[in-house]
């Protein structure tokens, strides 16, 4: 079984290298050394603008631009009760772990209307349990390819063209990965190249950052998505975006790694994909903004399904597995999400999702429902504007086959307690506090609870902390 590992506490878990480099990645962020990215901060109550597209203002043109990032989270939970453990589970013992990952954005604006970028990315990591033994995962920075040594890799490498329809103009505040330009209200955008899905899908203003909002799993995508990417987050595709005042259409095909949690990716985008569609619609209440999106997912791929694993299990003996049953079969899933600005500081924020719970978890999680609603409001009323406050809570469940495999001794790709007696919905609460404590630097504290981890009303509940430091520039 996983023990958990003695690493020293905070920046001493870094090796002189990469504490220097974090070093220097604050000391760039806090002297000004890049051009500053606008600050990812959600619009909580201002209305959208209805100046005319002939009579908004245009931004200066920019050939080039540069911005970064890097974010460090620490985490640590102390032990919690558990029955008993298996070779998935989250450690009862107490445990620490970090992320530290740093970007840099480079994007380049060739003419009107195209915009290329390139990420460049690093991370070095030391998960709790070797991620294992939880839903919803306490850390968003989490990688499943992570490790205690930095690595570097690509990101993101995409090309984006905007044609602009006509109608009401707004002008787009250059950041990371976004040149200030003036988009009509009716308008297409189609990006193609390497990318997170979750750049243009289910993007909720309140809940969907885990470098600057929530940090858990749950907060930052549908958990039932089970969305195309690598064991980093990224994949490569093709997406479609329509724009029509009020409205917006997404479409998406984008690749599957090669075997399930991979991240070698399959590029034979005709045989196995995740498909995407997302209807937008956006309102206002009391004048106060707010979207409701749903979206629908049909990912297919070379998949176990549970009862087959159960069915060969009981025909050749031992526990079920996914080894010799994989076959191509495809999983469907949908989303429903709202945002809903209430005052200037205060926002709301949910989401539901829904898979059919037939295959193992290919590239996300493993959960099969959810349901998750929070309030972010700024600190304003206690005289920090910039400061951000936010609570949320989840629950997630699994369908009856994936319990039974796991009742079984079947082991996913994260969870796996040797058995399963006991199910019950996991539960999480998490709140945290975002310190705008300097220019382009945030330094956050967090706490989750989370019920019956990985399903499991014999083990927990476990108590997480976490410190995060942002910068970016």
């Amino acid at each position: 079984m996983y023990q958990a590992s003695q690493q020293p506490r905070f920046f001493q878990a870094f090796g002189g290298a990469t504490r220097f480099a974090l070093v220097l990645a604050l000391a760039l962020c806090l002297s000004g050394g890049f051009a500053r990215a606008a600050e990812k901060k959600p619009d909580l109550g201002l209305p959208p603008s209805d100046v005319g597209l002939e009579e908004a203002a245009t931004p200066s043109p920019e050939l080039w631009r540069a911005n970064f990032q890097s974010t460090y989270v620490w985490q640590k939970h102390p032990g919690f009760s558990a029955a008993y453990d298996g070779p998935n589970s989250l450690v009862h013992t107490a445990e620490s772990g970090y992320t530290l990952t740093a970007t840099l954005y480079l994007g380049l604006h060739p003419w009107r209307g195209t915009e290329i970028f390139a990420n460049p990315e690093i991370i070095q990591s030391e998960e709790l349990s070797k991620l294992h033994g939880l839903g919803g995962f306490s850390n968003a920075e989490n990688q499943k390819s992570g490790g205690p040594k930095a690595s570097l890799y690509s990101a993101r490498a995409f090309i984006r063209q905007t044609i602009n329809l006509g109608g009401e103009a707004s002008v787009a505040a250059a950041g990371p990965n976004q040149f200030a330009t003036r988009d009509a209200s009716r308008r297409l955008v189609i990006s193609a190249g390497q990318m997170a899905l979750v750049d243009i899908f289910d993007n909720n203003a309140y809940s969907h950052d885990g470098r600057t909002q929530f940090m858990n799993w749950m907060f930052m995508a549908y958990g039932a998505s089970d969305y195309a990417a690598d064991a980093r987050g990224y994949t490569w595709g093709l997406a479609i975006e329509y724009y029509f005042d009020d409205w917006a259409l997404r479409i998406g095909r984008f690749a599957q790694p090669k075997e399930s949690n991979g991240l070698s990716m399959d590029f034979k985008l005709w045989q196995h994909y995740g498909d995407n569609l997302e209807i937008e619609h956006d309102h206002t209440l009391g004048s106060r903004p707010g979207k409701v999106r749903l979206m629908g997912i049909h990912n297919y791929a070379k998949m176990g399904a549970f009862n087959d694993a159960i069915d060969d299990a009981l025909q050749n003996g031992g526990t079920p597995a996914f080894d010799n049953i994989r076959r191509d079969q495809s999983k469907f899933a949908f989303g429903l999400s709202f945002e809903q600005a209430l005052t200037v500081d205060l926002g709301l924020f949910g989401r539901a999702s829904w898979n059919d719970g037939r295959t193992e978890t290919y590239a996300f999680t493993e959960v099969d429902r959810s349901v998750t609603a929070g309030a972010v409001m700024r600190g304003r009323t206690w005289r920090r504007p910039d400061d951000t406050l936010g609570l949320g809570m989840a629950v997630e469940g699994i369908s009856d086959a994936h319990r039974a495999y796991l009742a079984r001794g079947g082991l996913g790709a994260f969870l796996g307690d040797g058995q399963l007696a006991n199910y019950a919905p996991e539960r999480i609460l998490e709140i945290y506090y975002s310190l705008a404590a300097a220019r382009g630097f945030w330094a956050s504290a967090g706490y989750q609870w989370i019920g019956n981890p990985a399903y499991n009303a014999d083990r927990g509940p476990v108590s997480v902390f976490s410190i995060r430091f942002h910068a970016e520039y």
